[in-house]
């Protein structure tokens, strides 16, 4: 969802466009087709879910000893 939101912005206000960072995030992305946009959709969401998966878990077992410390 952010993806395409991204897009659209960057369609519509060329000036603050942000597909030359994508370019460099994104391998395989260019800048625009229907392939492309397919592509970086997929690759948002596994970036998505590999902070989810591996970044998430760190924090909260972090944060857990952190409270338990406090108390």
């Amino acid at each position: 969802m952010s993806f395409t939101i991204c897009v659209i912005f960057d369609l519509t206000l060329p000036e603050h466009a942000m597909y030359t960072v994508w370019l460099k995030l994104l391998p395989g992305f260019t800048w625009i087709s229907w392939q492309s946009f397919f592509l970086g959709a997929a690759e948002s969401y596994a970036y998505g879910w590999y902070i989810a998966l591996i970044w998430v878990p760190l924090y909260n077992y972090f944060g857990h000893k952190v409270k338990c410390s406090k108390e």
